[in-house]
This record gives C-alpha cells, sequence and structure tokens, in this order.
C-alpha cells in the first residue's frame, strides 16, 4: 500500500471504527473482546485491497457479516474463552451517562441476544440494529428471504420467551421518553 493509501485507511479507521466495533460486538453477543477480534481480522483483510475497494464501509460490514457467519459454521467451537469485565460506571453527571431504566435495557438486551443462536442473533443486528431490508440481510448471509423471515420470526419468539422483561422495561422506557402509541383505533359511530 502506497502512502496516500496508507493515510486514507487509517483516517477510515479513525472515522468509522467505533461504528464498526458496535455492530461487531452485537453480531458476537455482547462480547466485546470477541467484537475487537472480529473487526480487527476484518479490517486486516481490508487493508489488503484497500486499492480496489470503492465504498471501504460496506465493504468491511460485508466482511464482518461473513466471518461471523464462518465462526458459527465451524465444526469445532472456539477454544479460547473471552470473559470481560464490565467498564467502571461513570460517575453521577457526566456527560453521556443514561438513566438507570435505560441501562437496565441496554443489559438485559445484551444477555437476551447472548442466549441466542449465533444466526438468530446476526439476522437480529442486520434486521434491526443495522435496518437492512430482508433481501439484504438474505444477500449477505447466502440465504433465501424467506429464511431470513422466519430466522427473524424464530428470534424474535425466543427473545420474548428468554426475556419477558424486555417488554416490560420498553414500555416503562417509551412512557418515560415521552413516546406515544400511535397504533389504529376502531372507532364505531
Amino acid at each position: 500500500m502506497d502512502a496516500e493509501g496508507l493515510e486514507s485507511f487509517r483516517d477510515f479507521v479513525d472515522s468509522r471504527s467505533s461504528a464498526l466495533l458496535r455492530t461487531a460486538v452485537l453480531l458476537c453477543g455482547g462480547d466485546r473482546h470477541a467484537g475487537e477480534d472480529l473487526l480487527q481480522n476484518a479490517l486486516a483483510r481490508t487493508a489488503g485491497r484497500w486499492h480496489k475497494i470503492d465504498e471501504p464501509e460496506a465493504y468491511v460490514r460485508q466482511v464482518l457479516y461473513r466471518q461471523q457467519v464462518s465462526r458459527w459454521r465451524l465444526k469445532w467451537p472456539r477454544r479460547e474463552v473471552s470473559v470481560a469485565e464490565p467498564p467502571e460506571p461513570p460517575g453521577p453527571g457526566a456527560p453521556g451517562t443514561d438513566t438507570a431504566a435505560a441501562a437496565e435495557l441496554r443489559l438485559v438486551m445484551r444477555q437476551a441476544l447472548s442466549r441466542l443462536t449465533a444466526r438468530q442473533r446476526t439476522v437480529l443486528v442486520l434486521r434491526y440494529f443495522e435496518d437492512l431490508p430482508e433481501a439484504d440481510v438474505a444477500r449477505l448471509l447466502g440465504c433465501s428471504v424467506g429464511t431470513v423471515r422466519s430466522t427473524t420470526h424464530r428470534a424474535l419468539a425466543r427473545l420474548r420467551q428468554l426475556a419477558p422483561e424486555l417488554a416490560e422495561l420498553g414500555l416503562a422506557e417509551a412512557e418515560r421518553s415521552g413516546a406515544r402509541d400511535y397504533s389504529p383505533v376502531e372507532v364505531r359511530p
């Protein structure tokens, strides 16, 4: 890679690595260390082809998804066990601090996602976190749109079963944030 390419790659990594890391951590079921490894491998593969890539973020995201799919297709599970200690919470009043309910919702969601299969977790992350249409998810994962739909349906049902408290926490958070229910209401004359 020439000096100009190296500089543009560094700029890309500096500007987009935090967003890419969030996606990688979600794909790994909330395991930050595994997410960092996944992102590092994706960036290493990207660096080797940097001069040929037109849309770097799309390329890196596709490498992330495909590497994660390859991980759960492995015949043998990984021998390495990553254990992460939760970071120290920021002090009260620190910038970027969330309310206790929002933090609890995040923790419950992370635990619930970690109990799903890797395929279910990947489909939910792509559909709802990345906000990709079903057709794009199917293309990225190399399966049919019907498979994406059924996997999404089963994953959401499993989430409801594993963590019924998500519904309560989500409703409480929505009420606190002032969200209103705009669902259709039957009006009779």
